[in-house]
């Protein structure tokens, strides 16, 4: 006959079991888990890749001409904007005012006409071309001639010939230096008939 007693001491044996078939059992769980962070031997039939270094950098000796610019050396912070431009002793002024025939010289024009009624007499000139042109007093006429002032560091500027009389046989032109005001100015008269003033200083 079982008694209370027995009863209990089997429950009690039965409880330990279970725990320690449990505790088996995480053990077990734990050793498996542990096992896969084990590290992974390489297959034998890999060789491993060698590690080669890369050879040493030869050392370069200079020398003072090296460093001596020439066509073969060239300095690669020198600039090349003063080889397009021209050196100051080139620079002509450009003229700001309004020339007639520009191209030609004074010596290129003919004088083939003259108008002297009215307050503003004309005078029409022929280029080489054969092309008229009616001037007028105050006109700047002709190619410019370029004066250079200011020594070696210095500039060019334009002179031109203007129209200073329209009179009933001739043309007068003047030419004045502004940066010479103490000199008087250059004059030059294109006469009407030049031919006939060669013949009547012939006769």
């Amino acid at each position: 006959m079982i008694t209370g007693r027995h009863m209990l001491a089997a429950v009690a044996s039965l409880g330990l079991g279970v725990a320690l078939a449990g505790c088996s059992a995480d053990k077990v769980l734990t050793a498996a888990n542990t096992g896969s962070t084990e590290k992974a031997v390489p297959d034998a039939g890999v060789a491993p890749v060698a590690t080669v270094a890369p050879p040493p950098i030869a050392r370069m000796e200079f020398a003072e001409n090296d460093f001596v610019e020439s066509d073969r050396n060239r300095d690669p912070f020198r600039t090349f904007i003063a080889t397009f431009t021209p050196p100051e002793s080139k620079r002509v002024a450009q003229n700001q005012r309004a020339v007639i025939l520009p191209q030609h010289s004074i010596d290129e024009l003919k004088l083939v006409a003259i108008v002297t009624g009215g307050e503003y007499p004309r005078a029409m000139v022929v280029d080489p071309s054969g092309k008229g042109w009616v001037l007028k007093r105050g006109d700047y006429v002709g190619r410019p001639e370029i004066v250079h002032i200011g020594g070696a560091n210095g500039a060019d500027y334009q002179l031109n010939w203007r129209v200073d009389k329209v009179r009933d046989g001739d043309l007068v032109f003047l030419r004045e230096d502004p940066a010479q005001p103490g000199i008087p100015p250059a004059t030059r008269v294109v006469t009407l008939h030049p031919e006939q003033q060669e013949k009547d200083k012939i006769d």
